[in-house]
């Protein structure tokens, strides 16, 4: 397992930037066409709010 140290700005900067990433997904995932493409960012997207949920 891996530790990851932030300072409060750094971790203010990652959360953001996870926020930004995860609203992205949501358009991209409404928009495409691609079964396994769709999948693969739902998946991602998972991810994605799992690491959030772990800053906070």
């Amino acid at each position: 397992m891996m530790q990851l140290e932030l300072n409060e700005v750094e971790e203010k900067v990652l959360a953001d930037t996870l926020e930004s990433s995860l609203s992205r997904l949501g358009d991209e995932i409404s928009h495409t066409d691609s079964h396994d493409y769709r999948e693969f960012l739902k998946d991602r997207k998972q991810i994605l709010a799992k690491l959030r949920e772990k800053l906070h």
